[in-house]
């Protein structure tokens, strides 16, 4: 996605964390967008949207208290095909939320993700996306 270049980090929204600690950086940020991605074609939103409120703003954060929560009908809010679904919703919600990992070594290849989504290996319950980023 793009040039490697750190002037050029990428749209808002879609920057991976390691952009912004002096990481090295891999073929693991691909993974990262795909995940954002991924959250906005099941949302059908934008990943930074101050439009929808503070709480909701930031997607990949919403996305997942709303995991946590049991509460994903509200990321497809009236959208029937996927509330008819719901196993399918969560399968893919979490294959995200594992790509949107704030540590890149816990975000899955590219591969991994592709068998994720396709049902052909589980999916297990994703971390927290971002521990580091929790205030204590």
């Amino acid at each position: 996605m793009g040039s490697r270049n750190p002037q050029h980090k990428g749209t808002k929204g879609y920057v991976a964390p390691e952009w912004f600690r002096n990481m090295l950086i891999t073929v693991k940020v691909d993974v990262y967008n795909f995940g954002v991605l991924l959250l906005e074609i099941i949302c059908c939103r934008r990943s930074v949207d101050t439009e929808v409120g503070e709480e909701r703003a930031i997607l990949t954060d919403w996305a997942y208290d709303c995991y946590q929560e049991g509460m994903m009908h509200a990321l497809v809010e009236s959208d029937e095909e996927a509330l008819n679904d719901m196993k399918k919703l969560e399968r893919f919600v979490m294959v995200a939320i594992w790509c949107i990992q704030e540590d890149p070594n816990l975000r899955p290849t590219m591969k991994m993700v592709m068998l994720m989504l396709e049902g052909i290996i589980q999916v297990p319950v994703p971390p927290c996306p971002s521990p580091f980023s929790i205030a204590s």
